[in-house]
């Protein structure tokens, strides 16, 4: 989940990173939207463990497949399904609103390969930052506003937490915990063939009960074993997302699903 450098390849909703500079945005503003388009198809959103709680009640939580799992929050369990939002990408529900959503349009990121310094940048093409009369101004007298600083500090604490949620990971996978996931929903319209969604990961269960007293304890003290059963806790919501997508006439066509994995980079 850490960011990389600005790429061809970027992180999901990005489409132009572009380093914030005094000089070439003295006069930008950012501006704030009721409303976010780039959500309207977008069905998994990458996560933070400091997120899990606050998720957990209302989106489903499963790890990408791959070497390096990603947590997601989903949204909907098809890709380009998004049952939380219009077809403007304006919420429908008073939902908790990920993070990585709500720090775009900005990031911090490396901005040259052999560096590891990470700046402040910007989608040049979100619309979002840009010069106007009207908006927050990002610069005043060549320095950055107390708006600018917010931004800063929001998107460093972002990747402070993207350093814990990468370690989470990796504690799980090292106690082997992760397995290949797979529900089988069955729809309410008379569909005789349940549909199967696969392409995720997540914790067995199994597992986590065999786990030995000492390793369970040492889950307990680090504040590994409640993100895990946070995780868990939320899985039930899959089928609450299921059947949105029915009600709202978005459902699957075919009695087999795949969950898309998380996108590069994200």
């Amino acid at each position: 989940m850490a960011s990389a450098a600005p790429t061809n390849q970027l992180p999901l909703f990005y489409k132009q990173l572009e380093p914030l500079s005094s000089n070439l945005h003295a006069t930008f503003k950012t501006h704030t939207a009721d409303s976010a388009p780039f959500l309207a198809n977008a069905h998994a959103i990458p996560i933070t463990v400091d997120e899990f709680v606050a998720c957990q009640r209302y989106y489903p939580i499963v790890f990408s497949t791959g070497e390096n799992p990603v947590p997601l929050a989903l949204m909907g369990l098809n890709e380009g399904v998004n049952v939380f939002v219009d077809e403007q990408g304006k919420l429908l529900n008073d939902v908790y609103v990920p993070a990585y959503i709500r720090r775009y349009p900005f990031m911090l990121a490396r901005t040259r390969p052999d560096s590891d310094e990470l700046s402040l940048c910007f989608d040049g093409e979100s619309g979002l930052v840009r010069e106007a009369e009207e908006g927050n101004a990002l610069f005043e007298d060549g320095k950055p506003t107390a708006t600018t600083n917010a931004i800063l500090k929001f998107c460093e604490d972002f990747e402070t937490s993207a350093h814990r949620t990468n370690a989470f990971v990796a504690d799980i996978k090292k106690e082997g915990l992760l397995i290949d996931g797979e529900v089988s929903i069955s729809s309410s319209t008379g569909q005789a063939t349940p549909f199967i969604y696969r392409g995720f990961q997540m914790v067995s269960e199994e597992k986590v009960r065999d786990l030995r007293g000492d390793e369970l304890r040492r889950m307990n003290q680090s504040g590994l074993l409640p993100l895990v059963m946070a995780h868990l806790f939320s899985l039930p919501l899959l089928r609450e997302i299921f059947a949105r997508q029915v009600q709202q006439g978005k459902g699957p066509q075919v009695p087999e699903g795949t969950l898309a994995p998380a996108p590069a980079n994200a």
